[in-house]
């Protein structure tokens, strides 16, 4: 019988601290978002206080940014479509359309709308996705919990994504930084040849990448 060394003792097992959030998923390789279109779908969003149909034809022409969060009647997410709210007309000023998604039934977000103060701002849809077939489809799903991840995607007027940004659901957004990677995205594709540097602000230098640039950065 083999016997273990002396002094060698086994250690008891960390028991897990309770968390208030689901259980944290590994991150996985995300498609490249210069290359990914979105996928043909059909859901029921809240809107005007319709409900209205939306599919991948109702992006076609505009720029549009989805912002998946993880549920109605919590706690961090009415904070970020409050603050979406506040910058929801600067927003379509550009030409961009919001849109609020959960896995969350398009009857679950009238509820919300009509009880909570800061949802009764928001005047952009509120996409149902209860199938999850929304939420898969852009890969910001909590399998074991039936939820999304804080996933936020810029798609610009031919149904290609341009901006891909996903946050562990503790973490919140800020709809500012969003605007200004919009203002961003939508400069580039208007300037062919030309990029955004750090912090690029509307009316700022931009580079023009070329053999003669290279080193002197």
């Amino acid at each position: 019988m083999t016997r273990r060394p002396a002094g060698r003792r086994r250690l008891p097992l960390r028991s897990r601290q309770a968390s208030p959030y689901p259980a944290r998923v590994a991150p996985t390789p995300h498609p490249r978002t210069k290359e990914s279109s979105v996928k043909p779908f059909k859901a029921t969003a809240f809107h005007d206080g319709k409900f209205v149909d939306v599919t991948e034809q109702s992006l076609k022409g505009k720029w549009s940014v989805f912002v998946f969060y993880p549920a109605d009647f919590t706690f961090v997410c009415p904070t970020e479509l409050e603050d979406l709210a506040t910058h929801h007309e600067t927003f379509k000023k550009m030409g961009v359309e919001i849109y609020g998604i959960s896995t969350d039934t398009h009857f679950a977000h009238k509820a919300w709308h009509d009880t909570s103060e800061a949802i009764k701002k928001v005047k952009y849809p509120l996409i149902g996705d209860p199938t999850g077939t929304l939420t898969r489809n852009f890969e910001v799903m909590i399998e074991e919990a039936g939820l999304a991840l804080r996933g936020t995607f810029v798609i610009n007027p031919d149904g290609m994504i341009k901006l891909c940004e996903i946050h562990d659901n503790g973490i919140g957004r800020d709809a500012s930084e969003l605007l200004r990677k919009v203002k961003a995205a939508q400069y580039v594709a208007s300037h062919p040849g030309e990029v955004c540097p750090a912090k690029w602000q509307e009316g700022a230098a931009t580079l023009k990448p070329s053999l003669d640039l290279v080193g002197k950065i």
